[in-house]
């Protein structure tokens, strides 16, 4: 049950798949810029989780073998999605100087709830 929706101008923005994988890579790459200290170590683990999360269950969604059980896997992306929202500023606050990075990440994560909510809608 593919949800892909193909635009030959951007075809990755509309490509969740590849979408949602660039967005947990970026988040690894920016994961290893951040230091590493009491307080930040714990909000990269669980911003890496959380962000990878929306990839990997939007595949299992992509292969789902009912319509309920597609809903099922893109509800936990939406909440993956969101959860990474928080993390986000989470990190913005524990390392204002990436504040800005922390920003852009966030604007992505919550373009993806938007889209998985959207999907639950239909």
């Amino acid at each position: 049950m593919t949800n892909q929706i193909q635009n030959p101008n951007d075809k990755n923005k509309y490509n969740l798949e590849e979408r949602t994988a660039v967005f947990g890579e970026s988040i690894i790459g920016f994961a290893k810029t951040l230091p590493k200290d009491a307080i930040i170590f714990p909000l990269i683990s669980q911003l890496v989780c959380s962000s990878t999360s929306v990839g990997a269950n939007y595949m299992e969604a992509d292969c789902a073998e009912s319509k309920k059980d597609f809903r099922h896997k893109i509800g936990i992306c939406k909440k993956e999605a969101k959860e990474t929202t928080h993390w986000l500023r989470m990190m913005a606050k524990a390392t204002p100087d990436k504040k800005n990075e922390c920003r852009e990440f966030w604007r992505e994560a919550h373009q993806l709830v938007l889209i998985f909510s959207a999907i639950l809608r239909k």
